[in-house]
């Protein structure tokens, strides 16, 4: 039986209780995609006490047919192409680099944004638990996917509360947790009580509290 969430903080704990294997460890880091993905992302870092952080990804998306994507732009200044779609297309350099560059230019923004001037987590050598609030067609988190592999974690989870898309990421991860993998999907938030919008606002405010998390953390360890 297919679960129902009341809303995204509470399908952030009930994935945690599915990641329990990685509650307490020094390698683990967690990254919610913006914006739905970050409010659970802050209930999973929070119960299995691991650092939280964000991860601004960008599709590069095939111009007219923007669902396609061509590539993806994230954060720590990473840049990959999709060269099997760009050969098939036969899409100029001068096209990709005007989508990448206005994809990059809001990247940039929502960086500035959610930051707030605090350090990026680091992921080089980590077990990093990517984490968003569904997965539908999996465009976005597939973009994700591609772009955090060039930043080297030693070991890449992707984590949802609700998907109808976990086979598709089974040869792309080391592991993928779906709470729940209801059928018919039909869209992510169908299986949400209270689905609204995530805002900017909202977003910085989890993350600063997720930073006050790890630091107090790290003096309870000290």
């Amino acid at each position: 039986m297919a679960i129902s969430f009341r809303d995204r903080r509470e399908a952030g704990r009930v994935l945690a209780s599915k990641l329990s294997s990685y509650a307490g460890r020094s390698d683990v880091v967690v990254l919610g995609l913006p914006r739905g993905g970050v409010p659970v992302a802050f209930e999973v870092a929070k119960i299995l006490k691991v650092p939280l952080d964000v991860f601004v990804v960008r599709k590069l998306g095939v111009p007219g047919h923007e669902e396609l994507a061509m590539g993806a732009t994230a954060s720590g200044k990473v840049r990959v192409l999709n060269e099997d779609v760009i050969k098939r297309l036969a899409i100029p350099d001068e096209v990709i680099e005007s989508v990448a560059t206005g994809e990059e230019r809001e990247l940039a923004r929502r960086e500035r944004r959610y930051r707030e001037n605090r350090t990026p987590v680091a992921v080089d050598g980590k077990t990093v638990v990517l984490v968003d609030d569904g997965l539908a067609t999996g465009s976005t988190m597939r973009a994700a996917v591609l772009a955090l592999r060039a930043r080297n974690p030693a070991n890449l989870v992707v984590a949802v509360p609700a998907s109808e898309a976990c086979e598709d990421f089974k040869n792309k991860v080391d592991e993928i947790v779906c709470a729940t993998t209801p059928e018919p999907f039909h869209a992510v938030g169908q299986w949400y009580k209270e689905f609204s919008p995530t805002s900017d606002e909202e977003v910085c405010e989890l993350l600063s509290r997720g930073a006050q998390n790890e630091g107090q953390q790290d003096l309870q360890q000290k």
